[in-house]
C-alpha cells in the first residue's frame, strides 16, 4: 500500500513544507488541487458534498496545478506529486501534454497526472470551450497526451485527426524518460470505464463506504469486461478504513493500491484557521502509526 497526503485549500506558502515534511515522514505522494476560476454567480453544484454548496472555494488561495507542481518538486527529491485532478478538457491538449512533459523530466519521474472532467460548466464558458460532448473531448485529450508524452531517447513525431483534435505531426522534447501515469477521476460509470480503457488508474474522489465499495466492485468489473489484468493498475481512494492498520488491509484486499488521507475537513467557508505546525505533527502521527507499520 502507498499512502498520499492530501491538504487543499490552505495557505499557499504551507505548501512547500507540508511536501518536504510528507516526504521527510515516508509518504509517497502529495495531492495537488486545480481550480482556476470562481464565477461571481453560478448555480452549479459541487457532486461530491451532501449539499452541492461551492462557497468553501470562495477566496482559497489557488496556485496554478502545473505552477505548485514545479515549485515542490524543486524542494524535494522523492516525493511523487499527483493533480487531483486537473480538469483537462478545458486545457489545450498540446499544451498539457509539454507541461507534464517537462515536469516529468525535470523531477525524474515523479509526477503521476490526473486528469478529469470540471463540473463547473463555467470553467468551460471562462476557457472558451464548450460544455457538450466534454466527455468525448476529453477522450481525445487523453490520446493525444499519450501520443506527445511517449518516452524515449529519441522524441517522435505525433499526429491526431479527432472530432475535436486536428493536430499534424509534431514533436515535443525532452520527451519524458518513463511514460506518465494518467490517473482518472470521476464516479460515473463512463469514468470508471475510461479510467480502464485510457488511464493507468482511477482515483476516488470521496464518499461513504458503501458507495466507495459499489464503485470499486463496478471498476472490477469493468477491468473484467475489457479483458485488464494490469498488476500496475493504481486505484487511489479516500476512506475511514485508511486510519486504521486493519482497515488500511481491508483496502488492500479490495484492490486499493494508494490510500488518500489527509486530516481535516476542507470543504469549509473562510480561511483555513488551522496551524501549519499542527497539520505537520497530524502528519507524522499517521505516518508512525500507520504507514511505518505496514508490510511490518
Amino acid at each position: 500500500m502507498r499512502f498520499s497526503f492530501a491538504e487543499g485549500m490552505t495557505h499557499a506558502d504551507y505548501y512547500a513544507p507540508l511536501a518536504q515534511a510528507c516526504e521527510a515522514a515516508g509518504y509517497t505522494s502529495m495531492t495537488i488541487a486545480d481550480s482556476l476560476i470562481y464565477p461571481q454567480e453560478s448555480d452549479s453544484k459541487y457532486p461530491y458534498t451532501d449539499t452541492g454548496d461551492r462557497e468553501f472555494l470562495l477566496g482559497k488561495e489557488f496556485i496554478e496545478t502545473f505552477i505548485l507542481c514545479a515549485h515542490l518538486f524543486a524542494v524535494t527529491e522523492k516525493l511523487r506529486l499527483t493533480p487531483f485532478v486537473l480538469k483537462l478538457p478545458i486545457r489545450p491538449p498540446v499544451l498539457v501534454a509539454k507541461q507534464a512533459s517537462s515536469l516529468a523530466f525535470l523531477s525524474k519521474n515523479r509526477l503521476g497526472l490526473g486528469v478529469g472532467l470540471s463540473p463547473w460548466p463555467e470553467d468551460f464558458a471562462a476557457l472558451g470551450v464548450p460544455w457538450e460532448k466534454r466527455g468525448k473531448r476529453m477522450d481525445e485529450c487523453i490520446d493525444i497526451l499519450r501520443g506527445l508524452t511517449q518516452p524515449g531517447d529519441e522524441p517522435t513525431f505525433f499526429g491526431y485527426q479527432g472530432e475535436f483534435f486536428d493536430i499534424e505531426p509534431l514533436q515535443q522534447c525532452p520527451a519524458p524518460t518513463e511514460r506518465i501515469p494518467l490517473l482518472v477521476g470521476g464516479h460515473s460509470d463512463a469514468a470508471l470505464r475510461r479510467a480502464v480503457r485510457k488511464g493507468d488508474g482511477w482515483m476516488h474522489a470521496g464518499g461513504d463506504g458503501e458507495e466507495l465499495d459499489r464503485l470499486l466492485t463496478r471498476l472490477a468489473e469493468i477491468r473484467k469486461e475489457e479483458g485488464d489484468t494490469r498488476d500496475d493498475f493504481e486505484v487511489h481512494v479516500i476512506s475511514y478504513d485508511a486510519y486504521t492498520l486493519d482497515g488500511v488491509k481491508r483496502l488492500e484486499d479490495k484492490g486499493v493500491t494508494d490510500c488518500i488521507v489527509g486530516f481535516r475537513v476542507p470543504y469549509i467557508k473562510g480561511p483555513d484557521t488551522e496551524p501549519l505546525e499542527t497539520k505537520i505533527k497530524h502528519l507524522e502521527q499517521y505516518a508512525e502509526g500507520i504507514i511505518a507499520k505496514v508490510g511490518s
